[in-house]
């Protein structure tokens, strides 16, 4: 066996409800072989999106419709960029000038300018896992350049704690669809799923779950399955049941800082119900880059080891380390608003749409569990598509960006998109909404004609 089974690991038939091995992991006990999210939906300089929409060799995109033209990716950008009012200004919409003058700008108010730049995770990186373990409640962090490393370091230690290379996780998690099976190939990992539903799965799913298992990953929130998450006591029951299972659990916690006002706890104790954790600095913070994992010390001395084994110890970080610390400081504290506010936008866009006469709609879900949530329609995504960008060129006014086809076992005619509700989208009434909606039905019937 290769990967995180090949150095000396335990065999698997140790593993047994009862016998202990989990708490010895959990204390962060000798072990052998240590097993990011970063990326998907945040868009890039070309006006993609990392881990939908991606150009296929037969120029066509994942999900449906073609391949953007270099004009076409230009297009997108000129049309959000100039738009004077959004629900949400994505990475790609701000120029290199704007975000070095923004970064030096927050830096400033964040930490002290005049200390020595970083050295392989020293001074401003140090600062912040200090600050990030103390925010989650655990006794130690560590940065890595990307959510990819810091999740398959963190399944990889487990594995080999553990004993047993097999995660439990849901079948749109990140590592399932848009790691390129970095699990199996990099890690020597295998994969069972306690569900197939669009939800996280419950205690029942995850007792009745056949094949022994030695970590349950939860993502937080469900990202693919339209950013759903459990209610806190179903959150609680599954994490039991995976302890009665002798099982390590992990939070995918891209964007665990969104998921406080669904629970109605604090992230600490959240955080707490987990084994190890990892978050994001850019999915939620809108930070440059980088992640972070957390856990036991043990375990995260562990981490650091691999994470200088998959060629993440970085020589300097000090633009990403000051970005995360200017969005815990600044987006964190702001994030309940933004969820109050995505609740008042999803529930006035069905008014707008259904109004303006579609045929059908979906909100998943149906009132937001974060700031995120999509919306599906009727119409093919080229169609949806071209309709925002005339709106943002024509009125000024960005509603929706990208459209995605449901995917290969999808019907045909009926795409999605992802709205994000953050600083701009606050501005917004839900009068605004509804009208915004109603113009966009007018361009989705005017480009629906002309094709």
């Amino acid at each position: 066996m290769t990967g995180a089974m090949a150095e000396g690991s335990k065999p698997e038939q140790d593993v047994r409800p009862g016998g202990g091995r989990r708490d010895e992991a959990r204390r962060g006990a000798a072990g052998h072989g240590d097993a990011e999210q970063g990326g998907s939906g945040e868009c890039r300089s070309d006006g993609q999106q990392e881990g939908h929409g991606e150009c296929r060799s037969d120029g066509q995109q994942e999900g449906g419709g073609d391949c953007p033209s270099d004009g076409q990716q230009r297009r997108r950008l000129v049309a959000w960029r100039g738009a004077g009012r959004t629900l949400t200004r994505r990475p790609g919409e701000r120029t290199l000038r704007e975000r070095l003058t923004e970064l030096v700008r927050d830096a400033e108010e964040v930490y002290d300018l005049a200390e020595s730049v970083d050295l392989y995770g020293d001074g401003v990186v140090a600062e912040l896992e200090r600050r990030v373990a103390e925010l989650l409640g655990f006794p130690s962090a560590v940065f890595f350049p990307t959510g990819t490393m810091a999740q398959q370091v963190a399944l990889r230690c487990w594995a080999g704690r553990s004993g047993n290379p097999v995660v439990a996780l849901h079948p749109v998690a990140h590592p399932e669809l848009h790691e390129r099976d970095a699990l199996t190939a990099v890690s020597g990992l295998r994969t069972v799923h306690p569900t197939r539903e669009p939800r996280l799965p419950t205690a029942s799913e995850v007792r009745a779950l056949e094949e022994p298992f030695g970590t349950l990953m939860l993502e937080l929130p469900l990202r693919d399955a339209g950013y759903v998450l459990p209610e806190w006591h179903e959150l609680v029951e599954v994490v039991e049941a995976a302890r009665e299972r002798d099982a390590l659990v992990h939070f995918d916690g891209a964007r665990l800082w969104e998921t406080t006002s669904r629970f109605g706890r604090g992230l600490s104790e959240i955080a707490g119900l987990a084994d190890s954790v990892y978050v994001s600095f850019y999915k939620s913070l809108g930070g440059l880059s980088g992640a972070a994992l957390v856990g036991p010390e043990a375990f995260v001395d562990e981490a650091r080891v691999w994470r200088h084994r998959y060629g993440g110890s970085v020589f300097q970080q000090h633009p990403a380390a000051l970005a995360a610390l200017a969005g815990l400081e600044r987006e964190l504290p702001r994030l309940p608003e933004y969820v109050a506010q995505a609740a008042v936008v999803a529930g006035a866009l069905r008014e707008g749409l259904e109004a303006a006469g579609v045929p059908w709609l979906r909100l998943q879900p149906e009132r937001p569990h974060t700031h995120e949530f999509r919306v599906w329609l009727p119409y093919p995504p080229d169609v949806l598509a071209e309709a925002a960008l005339r709106q943002s060129e024509r009125t000024g006014v960005t509603l929706f960006h990208r459209w995605f086809g449901g995917g290969p076992a999808g019907p045909p005619g009926i795409a999605y998109t992802e709205v994000s509700v953050t600083a701009p989208g606050l501005a917004w009434t839900a009068d605004d909404v509804k009208e915004a909606a109603g113009r966009f039905m007018e361009f989705v019937r005017q480009v629906a004609q002309e094709a």
